[in-house]
């Protein structure tokens, strides 16, 4: 199969569009399948030897605001640097499994081990790792519908 790349500023970015012939349309399945499983990963800094170094989305735990960089801790406890500010990375990660969850904090919804209600309609998120972090009311909305 002959695969060919077009860019079109109309559609949204996160966004891809697979055009095939009509007698490729049992492929369909497979397609979606082999794009669904390219994991994609964040280019990060090691703070140890400032080399940029690739990790899987899919491996972080929590992305925490550091002035104008942000801290993003994985599942083995290293920590990397991402010199970004929180802002843009939770537009650049909108369609992941990590979503932010108050102004400092964006986490991995993959790794929630429970969460409850906590005081001042806040909700306190335990993660498997052990940490916790609250979501504040600003983005509990948002939680809710991730999580659904």
């Amino acid at each position: 199969m002959k695969v060919v790349f077009e860019e079109n500023q109309e559609m949204q970015l996160n966004e891809a569009k697979v055009i095939t012939h009509p007698g490729e349309r049992s492929k369909w399945d497979r397609i979606r399948e082999a794009i669904g499983q390219s994991e994609t990963e964040l280019v990060v800094i090691q703070a140890s030897n400032d080399r940029h170094v690739k990790i899987k989305l899919s491996s972080i735990m929590a992305i925490e605001s550091e002035d104008r960089m942000c801290g993003v801790r994985v599942i083995t406890g290293e920590g990397y640097l991402l010199n970004q500010r929180l802002k843009y990375v939770e537009i650049e990660l909108e369609d992941t499994p990590l979503i932010r969850i108050n102004n400092q904090t964006i986490i991995n919804t993959q790794h929630i081990s429970n969460f409850s209600a906590a005081e001042h309609a806040r909700i306190q998120v335990n993660l498997i790792d052990g940490s916790s972090y609250y979501v504040s009311r600003f983005y509990i909305k948002n939680f809710r519908r991730k999580l659904s």
